[in-house]
């Protein structure tokens, strides 16, 4: 081998550690550059934020980005499948009002889809999904509130964010915001490379040759976590606490919460080392649909102050804007107000991503898949015993 073939040297030091930046498999779908942030397919996330979230869909799972007639096919093909198999999201009515965490919800409900699993044919169920999850996400959220049915029936041509506005019942200038913020939100969160904990997750199920309904539920499991998806709730409540917009203010609170050792959400990423283009995009649709509202102006301060404060700590290698500093307020804003929902925005999001990585790596090695997932882990201080 020579040392061009050699990747990675994996030390002692990498054990233990999460497999952080190790390399595992390629992927096709998106990569992310420490600068320019995440590109899908090649195109840089910033240029792709104003796109139909079902083109943003197509090239995800084709390489490519429609033209007029493709773009036309596919959300053709989307609608004609939106139908969700009858009573397969009963199980929301037998959860009970308001039991446990929306992502739950999320999970089962994906789960119960399963009954109308396409045999051999992954990129089928992978279309199946994508065009009910409108649905089954209006009815987690009608169900869960205690609300009962659907204000208005899904309606596959006002598009995935509009359909679901519509299912439930918002109207006026509130619908249009919500609309506009939604469409951008799922096209920023559809991907983010390979190695994330939910698209890992979803990937190594699926490798065992698992349905894409149980893969996909595993990656909301994983997403669910307090150190992942739920990084959009922890930033709303986070600005809610801040509670200002006064610069000498926010900045005394973060100093505090840093003393505190406390954590400054919303700042920071794994791998960025600028402010990360999502969140640029999102501040630039805050002053376009909301740059009066409070919360957002809280925002624009801390973007302003929290990475002056943390860039004097020599050890944090970005201090800058990540996505979930701007997204649970543009969430707030646009009338969803109780933040345990945002994680759910978030999945239904990578849902179409992983969906997309897993068909990827199920028509890998000349359609025989990438092979299961199996990890090595090194015996540690365990001598050989007898009874």
């Amino acid at each position: 081998m020579s040392d061009e073939d050699i990747l990675f040297e994996v030390l002692e030091s990498h054990l233990d550690t999460g497999m952080r930046g190790i390399p595992v498999g390629t992927c096709g779908t998106s990569f992310v550059d420490p600068i320019d942030g995440v590109h899908y397919a090649g195109y840089p996330i910033a240029d792709l934020a104003d796109i139909d979230p079902e083109d943003a869909a197509f090239l995800l799972f084709n390489k490519k980005m429609p033209d007029e007639n493709e773009s036309k096919n596919w959300k053709e093909n989307l609608a004609e499948r939106a139908t969700i198999p009858a009573d397969s999201l009963a199980i929301f009515d037998a959860i009970g009002e308001g039991q446990g965490h929306p992502m739950d919800w999320l999970s089962m409900g994906i789960m119960s889809l399963a009954r109308a699993e396409n045999e051999d044919d992954v990129a089928a169920d992978a279309m199946n999904l994508i065009a009910w999850m409108p649905e089954l996400m209006a009815r987690l959220f009608m169900s869960r509130g205690g609300r009962g049915s659907l204000s208005n029936p899904s309606n596959p041509s006002l598009g995935m964010a509009g359909n679901f506005v519509s299912m439930l019942g918002m109207e006026g200038e509130n619908a249009v915001r919500a609309e506009r913020i939604l469409r951008s939100f799922l096209v920023l969160h559809m991907d983010h490379g390979g190695g994330n904990l939910s698209t890992f997750a979803g990937k190594a199920v699926a490798s065992s040759r698992s349905s894409l309904f149980a893969s996909i539920a595993s990656a909301m499991n994983a997403l669910s976590g307090p150190l992942h998806g739920r990084a959009n709730q922890s930033c709303l409540e986070f600005v809610q606490k801040v509670g200002t917009s006064d610069s000498t203010e926010v900045e005394a609170f973060v100093r505090g919460e840093l003393a505190a050792k406390r954590p400054i959400f919303g700042f920071g990423h794994a791998v960025l080392r600028a402010e990360d283009p999502r969140a640029t995009v999102q501040m630039k649709i805050g002053e376009e649909v909301c740059p009066d509202d409070p919360l957002f102006a809280t925002v624009r301060t801390l973007r302003d102050v929290a990475p002056r404060v943390l860039g004097e700590n020599p050890k944090i290698s970005n201090p800058n804007a990540n996505v979930d500093l701007v997204s649970g307020t543009l969430l707030y804003n646009a009338g969803f107000r109780k933040p345990e929902y945002y994680t759910t925005f978030f999945g239904w999001a990578r849902v179409i991503g992983i969906s997309a990585q897993i068909v990827d790596e199920r028509n890998a090695r000349g359609g025989k898949g990438v092979p299961i997932y199996r990890p090595k882990y090194i015996a540690r201080d365990q001598p050989v015993r007898r009874l």
